[in-house]
């Protein structure tokens, strides 16, 4: 049972995590990369901070606090950065796409390092479901701006980032809490982040947001920064990361979803059918014998 709860949480924190690229992109004009990823993480980790002490969880003990910030450092600096620097070159459609490799890295990765058994349903899962994403978002696969290789390259490295921390933080946060994990972790990213951020970035932008910019700002923070990453931390500890990443799959559908939703942008079928083949795709890859 605690592995359902676990892919629910992923799967919430996968489409939570779509809206992150609209409200991303929205701010790369503004701000530069590793700005828009202080932020966020910078956000979220005063979000979860209190949160953690008020609960009194466990935090993660001293001997794996080192690999607890290495961990930090991959995913909430090196992945923030090459995610939002991709966006600059590539469309959102194209860094979906290439973002919804995450679950087939993961599940290679996870093979090699012979942490999960590789198994033809969640194989078969895995591929279903990357179909589905390339069908949802055919028609804005085409709209390539010159040079977009660059964008897709860096979202498949970002994925790559993904994939190793979704398979090396399990054994870390089944010796702590989910919340605490989260923001040890995104605390270390956010400094690293904060401290470079003068010296490669520009952010004395952040002085020239206005009031819909900041509200932009916030949200990451809050909900893409805090909420999305506590989801995913909980989700780790409870399935496997091959599932976990699966859900990466709804990232580019909710987002296409919230697109028709509050952009009144269409509804068109290969979004329908996109979203049917993402679903069928989850529903394989979980439904063996039982949820790791």
């Amino acid at each position: 049972m605690s592995g359902i709860f676990g892919l629910l949480a992923a799967i919430l924190s996968s489409s939570l995590g779509g809206t992150a690229i609209g409200a991303t992109r929205y701010l790369a004009d503004i701000l530069d990369p590793i700005t828009i990823g202080a932020i966020r993480f910078g956000g979220g980790f005063l979000v979860l901070l209190p949160i953690a002490l008020l609960r009194q969880d466990k935090w993660p003990p001293p001997r794996d606090r080192a690999g607890v910030g290495a961990l930090g450092l991959l995913f909430f600096a090196l992945f923030p950065v090459l995610f939002n620097a991709s966006l600059i070159f590539t469309t959102a459609a194209r860094g979906a796409l290439a973002l919804s490799t995450v679950p087939l890295l993961t599940m290679l990765v996870a093979a090699l390092l012979r942490i999960e058994r590789l198994t033809w349903r969640k194989t078969a899962g895995v591929f279903i479901a990357m179909a589905g994403v390339a069908t949802a978002l055919a028609a804005g696969l085409s709209n390539a701006p010159v040079g977009a290789w660059r964008g897709d390259l860096l979202m498949v490295s970002a994925a790559f980032c993904m994939a190793l921390y979704n398979v090396w933080s399990r054994p870390f946060i089944s010796r702590s809490s989910s919340i605490p994990f989260a923001a040890a972790g995104m605390g270390v990213g956010a400094l690293a982040l904060t401290l470079i951020a003068p010296f490669i970035g520009t952010p004395g932008d952040i002085l020239t947001l206005t009031d819909i910019q900041w509200i932009a700002c916030l949200y990451l923070a809050a909900i893409c920064g805090a909420f999305v990453f506590f989801l995913w931390a909980y989700a780790l500890g409870k399935t496997s990361p091959t599932l976990v990443a699966l859900s990466v799959a709804c990232n580019p559908i909710t987002a296409s979803i919230f697109g028709a939703l509050l952009l009144n942008e269409p509804i068109t079928l290969n979004l329908v059918v996109g979203l049917i083949a993402v679903i069928a795709g989850i529903v394989m890859a979980s439904t063996s014998k039982q949820l790791d």
